[in-house]
């Protein structure tokens, strides 16, 4: 028999689907609104693309932390020794959706490839992500193959509604 009292205590485990799912579609909404504001004055020089990937990764870093902050400090259950390093390191998929972007604007920073227009590179990337993310855990719930695909392309609408609000406000 299982002892709901003590269940209804412990803090909230989340699915390790359900963290890649929400942190990865944060992440990649995340990579793509600092892509579209960190650029929006038309900096493309390499020491640039540096700085956004290194503001990129501390927005990241700060979002992870502040959303499992709000994890740890919204459970209603007494908490175990350990417990607020666990819940901040569940926000691993957030910081992971980000890295692909980072690597991009830093190479670009190193001179791997061209500065000017990388943006474009990146939000193709996160859409893509975006797209890819959807229909992956649409396919783990064992849903239709159609179905999956319309969600893949709704949570890749989250990145192209970036993209034209980007294109509007410049």
């Amino acid at each position: 028999m299982v002892d709901t009292e003590a269940a209804a205590s412990r803090p909230h485990q989340h699915d390790t689907r359900e963290a890649v799912l929400f942190g990865g579609v944060y992440g990649s909404v995340l990579a793509c609104s600092m892509v579209a504001a960190l650029t929006q004055y038309g900096h493309t020089s390499q020491d640039s693309r540096r700085y956004d990937a290194a503001w990129l990764l501390v927005s990241a870093l700060a979002s992870a932390l502040a959303h499992g902050y709000a994890h740890y400090i919204a459970e209603r259950a007494p908490h175990r020794r350990g417990d607020a390093l666990r819940t901040l390191a569940d926000e691993w998929p957030l910081i992971a959706a980000v890295l692909p972007t980072v690597a991009l604007l830093a190479g670009a920073g190193w001179g791997w490839w061209p500065a000017n227009g990388v943006e474009y590179l990146a939000f193709i990337l996160n859409i893509s992500l975006l797209f890819a993310l959807g229909l992956v855990t649409a396919r783990w719930s064992h849903r239709p193959w159609t179905i999956a695909i319309g969600i893949g392309v709704v949570d890749a609408m989250l990145g192209v509604v970036v993209v034209v609000a980007n294109a509007v406000i410049k």
